[in-house]
C-alpha cells in the first residue's frame, strides 16, 4: 500500500509495508493528574487533549496493518540507568524512583509507567523501555526496525519538544524519514509545540515532515475503500 500524505513542506511519500507508527511516551505519569507531570507543576489536562486523536489513529492504522511501536521512559528498580543528574534536576516534589500516587515515579513496572489505557499496546507490538529521552538511546530500536525493513516513522505522543523531538532527530540521523502528526503531539507549554512543529519542517523539511492526523486518517480510508 502506497501512501502519499500532503504534509509540510511537502509530500510525505511511504510504503505502509515500511513504515511505522511510533506512540512517544503516552504513559500515566505524564498523561493522568497525580502523576510525574504534575509534580512538576504541569497542567496534564493538555496532553490528555490528544488522547481521542492518538486513538483515532492508532485504530486505523493497526486496521490497515502497519507496524506499531510504543515507549516509555522507564528506569530499572535500582536506578542504575538513570545518572544522578537527572534525578536531582529541577524542584519538583517528587523525584525519579521517589513513591507517588501511581508507585516510583518513572520507574519500570510502576502503575504510572504503563502506557494508558486508551492506547494500550496489542500483543505483537513492539514496547521499548528507554532510559533517555530519545527511544534510540540505550534500546533495541534501531535494530527491531532495521531487520522489519522500516525506513519511514510516523510520530505521536508528548511531549512535542522533548522525547518527541529527541527521538526525531535520532531517527533522522539514522536515515529514517518522519512525520509528525500535529494534534497527535503535544507539550505542557503550547508555545513550545509550535516552535518545535517550525523546526521539524524548517529548510525543506531538516528533521522532518508535519502534517494534521486527518490527513493519514483520510488516506487511510480512501486507500482501505478502493481496496489497493
Amino acid at each position: 500500500m502506497q501512501l502519499n500524505l500532503p504534509a509540510r513542506p511537502y509530500a510525505f511519500k511511504c510504503k505502509l509495508s515500511s513504515t511505522a507508527l511510533i506512540i512517544i511516551d503516552m504513559q500515566r505519569d505524564f498523561i493522568e493528574p497525580g502523576g510525574f507531570g504534575e509534580t512538576l507543576g504541569n497542567d496534564v489536562s493538555l496532553l490528555s487533549a490528544i488522547v481521542p486523536q492518538c486513538q483515532n489513529v492508532l485504530n486505523a492504522w493497526r486496521k490497515a496493518g502497519g507496524m506499531v511501536v510504543h515507549t516509555r521512559e522507564a528506569h530499572r528498580p535500582d536506578l542504575s540507568d538513570c545518572p544522578p543528574a537527572k534525578i536531582s534536576r529541577g524542584n519538583a516534589s517528587l523525584r525519579i524512583g521517589d513513591v507517588g500516587p501511581m508507585g516510583r515515579i518513572l520507574v519500570a513496572g510502576e502503575p504510572g509507567n504503563q502506557i494508558i489505557p486508551e492506547l494500550k499496546p496489542m500483543d505483537g507490538e513492539i514496547v521499548i523501555d528507554k532510559p533517555g529521552k530519545g527511544a534510540f538511546y540505550a534500546t533495541s530500536l534501531h535494530e527491531q526496525l532495521q531487520q522489519r525493513g522500516i525506513s519511514h516513522l510516523i510520530f505521536m505522543g508528548v511531549t512535542t519538544e522533548v522525547c518527541v523531538q529527541t527521538t526525531m532527530r535520532e531517527a533522522n540521523d539514522r536515515g529514517y524519514d518522519c512525520l509528525l502528526l500535529e494534534d497527535c503531539t503535544e507539550s505542557y507549554f503550547p508555545e513550545f509545540k509550535t516552535a518545535t512543529l517550525e523546526m521539524v519542517h524548517a529548510q525543506g523539511g531538516i528533521v522532518g515532515w508535519t502534517a494534521p492526523a486527518d490527513t493519514l486518517l483520510q488516506v487511510l480510508a480512501k486507500t482501505e475503500k478502493s481496496g489497493e
